[in-house]
Parts: structure tokens; C-alpha cells; sequence
């Protein structure tokens, strides 16, 4: 029997999966977590009622968030990942034959173990690489503890929403401790929320937050169907900037790292960095970065 779940993306819109099983529901300390099979998108894990990651697409949310900045940087070895708890962003980290490192750092134990337990097809057996480390803590304070620098950093943190666990990820004093801990020529990627029409606000705002902190920033979205709207991706970095390597390129590179992709290319990269006029609009007229004292938030 399945049964219909629904997931509000602002008001007036939404979007409804048939359920046929659901195989985790449980409110951890952080999060109210679900774990679904899907009649469209197989397994799907959903987080306060808002689908994160579903199997048959979770490819084009990971490959978007991680080879578009890892690609650009000539031979990333040490990576730190915030967040990711379902351990597709580790998987895809790891893929990059250069990398010696990763460090995930998630702050909900619940969500990495039931991820663990029932979605290997997401995390592929990446948290048992010897290559990786997962931590459970806080991203910012992991990063606040540590001496260490990084080549690349990408944040895979979920909306950030009153009283949940990320909002403090997405201002302009975390963006400040990120770039401390990058390496001279490192990269920062994340997740920088719907770049939708109605709701592209939000966006706009984190690309105006990065701009305060680094000299180059990219904007970037690319469509996810589980999602229901086009999603929105940032780079930031002192050195390196992913929006000048042309297709041709990009394919160059796959090629020579022996990269095996489902979703990025040398034409969707052209396709991803060509924002249109309503998302650099809002880009450009964005008010205020977003700080610790006046947040962003999302819902």
C-alpha cells in the first residue's frame, strides 16, 4: 500500500511521493528523520519533512556540489566536508584519485548511522575508505578547534532553519573561519539553496555573504527533479575560479583523473555557470551579507 508524502517548498507549492515503505521515522536531537522508498526515486531520505537526497537523482545534487570545485583545483588532497551525513558528498570527494583526506564532520550521529545501515547506495562503503574520517560534532567548531588547512571544503548542510542545527553555517563569520583554513589556492563549495524565481532571495543573499569574504565567487544551479526546483551552488576561493574553464576543459580533466560521471560534463558545466538574468539580478541587488546576529533563514 503506498501512501502519499508531502513536501512544501514554499507557500502554495509543493510536491507529493508515493511511499511504499518507510523504513526509519524518528525525531533525533537535531533533526526529524525519515527514510522512504519511493515508487519514482527508490529510496529517498527526507529531514524535517524536506527530501535531501533520493537514489535514482542524488547523483546530480552530488556531482554539482563537488567536481565543479575539485576539477578546478589542479590536484585537491585534503578535503573537509560539513555535514553530508548520508555519505554521497564523501563518496564523490573520494572519487578524486588525488585526494589523501577527507574529514566529514556531522553533527547528528542518528543520521550517519541509519545512512550506514540503509543507504549504501548512497554512500557506496566511502565512510569505511581509509582515506576518510567522520567525525560527530559541529563543522564550525571542528574548524574553530583545528590548526589544519585544507585544499577544498565543501558544506552539504541542510536548509538553514529557525532553531535547527545549520543556520550558523551560512554567514558571514563562518564563510571568515572557512577561508582561514583553506590552503593558498584552496576552494569552498556548497549547497546555497533554490535558486527557484519566487524564493531566489536566499541565494542572493549567500553569494552577496561569500563576496565579503573571498575575491572569487561563483554562482552556479543546475535542475533536481526529487527536489522539484532548480538548486543553487556556490564556489569561493583567493585563487581559483571554476566559471573560466571552458567545456572542453572540464571533459580534459574528467578524462585525465579517470573520472566516470553521470551528470557533469563539459556541457552541463556550461550550462550550470550560465545563470540567467533573474539570478544575477538578485545577486546583484542583494541588501546585507548574513551574519550570526541576523541570520538567513530559510523557512
Amino acid at each position: 500500500m503506498t501512501t502519499a508524502q508531502t513536501v512544501h517548498l514554499w507557500p502554495g507549492y509543493a510536491v507529493t511521493f508515493n511511499v511504499e515503505q518507510e523504513l526509519v521515522a524518528r525525531q533525533t536531537p537535531f533533526q526529524r528523520l525519515s527514510i522512504c522508498d519511493t515508487d519514482t526515486f527508490g529510496r529517498a531520505l527526507f529531514l524535517d519533512g524536506k527530501i535531501q537526497s533520493a537514489e535514482r537523482d542524488e547523483h546530480i545534487y552530488h556531482e554539482s556540489l563537488v567536481h565543479p570545485a575539485l576539477l578546478a583545483h589542479p590536484a585537491p588532497r585534503s578535503v573537509f566536508i560539513a555535514g553530508g551525513g548520508e555519505g554521497a558528498t564523501l563518496r564523490e570527494v573520494l572519487r578524486q584519485p588525488s585526494v589523501r583526506r577527507a574529514v566529514m564532520v556531522d553533527i547528528d550521529p542518528d543520521a550517519v548511522d541509519f545512512a550506514r545501515q540503509h543507504l549504501h547506495a548512497f554512500h557506496r562503503g566511502a565512510f569505511d575508505d581509509p582515506r576518510a574520517e567522520v567525525v560527530i560534532g559541529d563543522a564550525r567548531a571542528a574548524l574553530e578547534r583545528t590548526n589544519e588547512r585544507f585544499d577544498a571544503i565543501v558544506i552539504d548542510v541542510t536548509d538553514p532553519i529557525a532553531g535547527g542545527p545549520a543556520y550558523l553555517l551560512f554567514t558571514l563569520e563562518f564563510y571568515r573561519i572557512v577561508r582561514e583554513h583553506l590552503n593558498p589556492g584552496g576552494i569552498l563549495s556548497l549547497q546555497a539553496e533554490s535558486v527557484a524565481g519566487p524564493i531566489v532571495g536566499g541565494h542572493a543573499a549567500i553569494v552577496r555573504t561569500l563576496r565579503e569574504a573571498f575575491p572569487i565567487v561563483c554562482s552556479y544551479a543546475t535542475f533536481v527533479p526529487a527536489f522539484g526546483e532548480p538548486w543553487g551552488f556556490a564556489t569561493a576561493s583567493d585563487a581559483i575560479d571554476p566559471a573560466s574553464l571552458d567545456g572542453d576543459e572540464i571533459d580534459a580533466r574528467v578524462a585525465q583523473r579517470g573520472l566516470t560521471l553521470q551528470h557533469y560534463d563539459g556541457i552541463s558545466h556550461r550550462h550550470m555557470f550560465a545563470s540567467p538574468r533573474y539570478v544575477r539580478e538578485a545577486i546583484a541587488s542583494a541588501a546585507r551579507p548574513i551574519t550570526d546576529a541576523a541570520p538567513f533563514i530559510a523557512y
